[in-house]
């Protein structure tokens, strides 16, 4: 038995309700085993046994409830979302225009401009005009065109959602007489989903504009000459070599071939500042090429860029519901039905017990279910979250899901990796100190011909420095490697050693004066590299790595955010810990820890602290990270493997963003609560004039509309900056 699962893209999905009947329609069916949704991007995926059912059983099941459905990985048929949107503003414009000649010519045959409002309940001597009812009845018709079906689907599984609480109110609303009402309910229903589904649609564009971050097409040079021609992206192999002129935007992942110039990679990245790109260094798709033209050989398929991970990453972060999204669709579930047994009681009790007039009180009742309607409430959350999520991609800040973004906003504690996190990760030469009446520029001499053979970082370090004062460098002759402790050589004929402290005391163990000054060196935070002679120690050069360029204002801007406690995870000696530690302002630290070290601190501070967030590099780290409450992961700009690692990833090297996510988040989540309390606020304030009987069915209506609109606009004012 084999399961297939398949995305399928659903042009009515826009709300909870319609997540209701999709699932009231397929779950339990043959062959169907899981369905998933995103309201927002309208996509549902379905798992399902192949030999049971087909995707065309699926979407001819779909098409029974009165919704489109066509796969994702297919173009759109000709009855889409657009075509669906303009029937349905059409009927919208065809139904207000009845109203308007249904209340024309209710005047004209009465003669009064007040006599369509001064109908009363079940008073037929006040009765609506034949010509006014017919009009009015058409309105209903149009205004329920694409409400009956759901409404309908709905009575028949016994499930009462908006459409059927929508329809008994109409139909009550004409029992008792008021066809001008009924008409104005269904109209302003009707425009309700067409600014509903605008809305939507607003936050939806916001969220696709990260797709059009490339171009369609690239400029590939053919092979075996300098000629070029246009090709689609999708159509360009790895391998190709392409054309990039300046202020064009590069099309696909690669390396560079030919060519300098500076590279704005803030699409992906949200970093200001342009980098410097020549030979061998990569570029990505989306971002923008600067002075000088490149020649680029293509690295990743259009469909596999980091701009393409990023995307799709991003879509179905939006399917990973936040908790206050998911506590909002179980109170949903028992609101309805809840509010419905409240309508009841509103239409029977008063005439039962107090002898009050039903048509009053049944109207109330009707009151009642227009306000009862979720769709506020539910639509409050995602909303936010996707605005919130889009933004943070925007500015180089992946969040896999909501729920990371919520809790973002909860972090107690920080835990916090030093090298290539507070640290750039590119150890430099502090000092250098010339001994035994050597120069400085013999001293990096020597160092630099025996480092020249090594790829540590030090050693780069090392002969960076050489090559920064203008010393020549020269290969040492007879290069051995002493494992873990340095290197030995010819240099100029005669052998010299060049390693650690520990190495410098078994060469030169009564060396105290250098003994001490390396002593010195260590205690100030710098990694000690000795060089000697068979004679003795001919100097010491002091490599540390920098700290990043305002970590020590971000680590106090993460202490007046609220974060209670933050801890430098280090695997560098004890020394160089505390150096940092002091310079930066962290709390605390831990020293010489292995990624199992890391671990046990993580499970700590989570006893201690409850939310705790791991920042690090990704490859070490990735114990720590997915211990961490959030992993957020550094400079994950075109590493599959740091994007994977964490919860959260940060694109550029940019530590500043770590509080900007938390201020993204904690603002997220005010604007939920707002979302939340206007929406259950305003439906309790209608139920109390309903129950009172001072509201009508349209005033009903129009404030389910408003409560809809104000909570998506005030979700979407996270897009702005």
């Amino acid at each position: 038995m084999t399961t297939t699962q398949i995305a399928l893209r659903i042009d009515e999905l826009d709300c909870a309700e319609e997540v209701v009947l999709l699932q009231d329609q397929l779950n339990g069916s043959r062959g169907i085993q899981d369905l998933g949704f995103d309201v927002v991007n309208r996509r549902m995926v379905v798992s399902f046994e192949a030999d049971q059912v087909s995707v065309d059983d699926i979407i001819t099941r779909i098409s029974k409830i009165g919704m489109h459905a066509s796969r994702e990985d297919q173009p759109r048929e000709s009855v889409s979302k657009s075509g669906v949107q303009n029937l349905r503003l059409l009927l919208t414009l065809a139904a207000g225009i009845a109203i308007t000649a249904g209340f024309v010519t209710h005047v004209a045959t009465t003669g009064n401009l007040l006599a369509p409002f001064e109908v009363e309940l079940l008073d037929s001597k006040q009765s609506n005009p034949v010509a006014s009812q017919i009009l009015y009845s058409l309105s209903i018709g149009l205004g329920l065109w694409f409400v009956l079906p759901k409404a309908w689907f709905a009575l028949r599984r016994l499930r009462a959602d908006m459409n059927l609480l929508m329809c008994v109110a109409v139909v009550g609303a004409i029992c008792l007489g008021q066809w001008l009402e009924a008409a104005i309910v269904t109209f302003l229903f009707q425009v309700s989903l067409l600014l509903e589904h605008w809305s939507m649609d607003r936050a939806r564009r916001a969220v696709s504009s990260l797709l059009n971050l490339t171009p369609p097409t690239a400029r590939v040079v053919h092979v075996g000459s300098d000629h070029t021609h246009e090709r689609p992206v999708a159509e360009v192999k790895l391998g190709a070599r392409i054309i990039v002129h300046p202020a064009e935007m590069i099309p696909l992942d690669g390396r560079v071939l030919a060519g300098d110039s500076s590279v704005n990679q803030a699409p992906i990245t949200g970093e200001s500042l342009s980098v410097a790109k020549s030979i061998d260094d990569d570029v990505f798709a989306g971002t923008i090429n600067g002075e000088g033209s490149l020649e680029i050989e293509v690295t990743r398929l259009a469909n596999d860029t980091t701009l393409a991970r990023i995307v799709h990453l991003v879509q179905d972060a939006h399917a990973s519901r936040a908790p206050s999204e998911q506590w909002v669709e179980k109170f949903a579930r028992y609101y309805t039905p809840a509010m419905m047994g409240l309508a009841l009681l509103i239409a029977m009790v008063p005439p039962l017990l107090f002898a009050a007039a039903w048509s009053s009180w049944i109207y109330n009742a009707l009151v009642l279910l227009v306000i009862a309607c979720p769709c506020a409430l539910v639509i409050s959350t995602p909303v936010s979250v996707v605005s919130a999520l889009t933004r943070a991609a925007n500015h180089g800040v992946l969040v896999k899901g909501g729920r990371y973004l919520e809790a973002a906003a909860g972090i107690q504690a920080i835990a916090i990796d030093k090298t290539g996190t507070l640290t750039r990760g590119e150890p430099v030469v502090q000092e250098v100190i010339p001994l035994n009446s050597h120069s400085r520029v013999e001293l990096l001499q020597r160092a630099a011909a025996l480092e020249s053979q090594s790829t540590h970082p030090i050693a780069r370090a090392i002969l960076d420095c050489a090559r920064n004062e203008g010393v020549q460098v020269a290969k040492a002759e007879s290069y051995q490697q002493l494992s873990g402790r340095g290197a030995e050589g010819i240099v100029s004929g005669k052998p010299y050693w060049i390693g650690s402290h520990r190495l410098m005391l078994e060469r030169m163990p009564h060396a105290d004066a250098a003994h001490n000054q390396s002593i010195n060196l260590k205690a100030s935070g710098g990694s000690v590299v000795a060089i000697g002679s068979e004679a003795h120690v001919c100097g010491l050069i002091s490599v540390a790595d920098t700290v990043r360029d305002g970590a020590e204002h971000v680590i106090q801007e993460l202490h007046d955010l609220g974060v209670r406690h933050i801890r430098m995870l280090t695997g560098d000696n004890q020394e160089t810990g505390q150096t940092i530690a002091a310079a930066v302002g962290i709390d605390s630290f831990l020293a010489e820890a292995l990624p199992e070290d890391k671990l046990r601190e993580l499970e700590r501070l989570r006893e201690q602290y409850g939310s705790v967030a791991m920042i690090g590099d990704g490859v070490n780290d990735s114990p720590a990270l997915a211990a961490a409450t959030i992993g957020i992961v550094m400079g994950a700009i075109g590493t599959d493997a740091a994007i994977e690692a964490a919860d959260i990833a940060l694109m550029s090297d940019d530590l500043s963003r770590v509080p900007w996510l938390i201020r993204l988040a904690r603002r997220t989540l005010r604007i939920i609560k707002q979302n939340i309390a206007f929406a259950l606020g305003l439906k309790l304030l209608f139920v109390g004039l309903a129950a009172c009987g001072l509201a009508s069915l349209w005033m009903a209506i129009a404030a389910d509309t408003g409560a809809s609109l104000l909570v998506v606009f005030n979700g979407m004012r996270l897009l702005r900056k």
